[in-house]
């Protein structure tokens, strides 16, 4: 897998439904944070994400000093998801072993998707 540095890409999102098969892939536009310093300012003083948010590498997240709920992903090294949870502003989430990189959106955006656990996604970056 190439490493990531900050920026703006797509994440695809290959969702598998209750019933099994497989759903057709969503497309969301992503900015990846892999800096210490674009991973430590995250969501914070934001009111609204378009898309989601590609914390590498992470384990946990926090919501201190955020304005809105967000949903958390927790992504292993192949980039599947391990779980998923809503998170309300003034929360701690506890690192996830296994955990290689975490997800964020706004409360409602994952289920939309279809992302729950056992999914898979997909990054690609822009640019070069």
């Amino acid at each position: 897998m190439a490493r990531w540095r900050d920026g703006h890409g797509e994440l695809t999102v290959t969702a598998v439904p209750d019933g099994g098969g497989e759903l057709p892939p969503v497309r969301v536009p992503l900015e990846i944070a892999t800096s210490y310093r674009a991973r430590t300012r995250g969501l914070l003083g934001r009111d609204a994400l378009d898309g989601a948010l590609l914390l590498s590498p992470a384990s946990g997240v926090h919501t201190f000093r955020m304005r809105m709920p967000i949903d958390v992903a927790y992504l292993d090294r192949r980039l599947r998801v391990l779980a998923v949870r809503t998170m309300p502003p003034g929360r701690l989430g506890l690192p996830r072993p296994r955990a290689r990189h975490v997800l964020e959106a706004e409360a409602g955006a994952m289920a939309r998707w279809g992302l729950r656990a056992g999914a898979e996604v997909r990054v690609v970056r822009e640019g070069p």
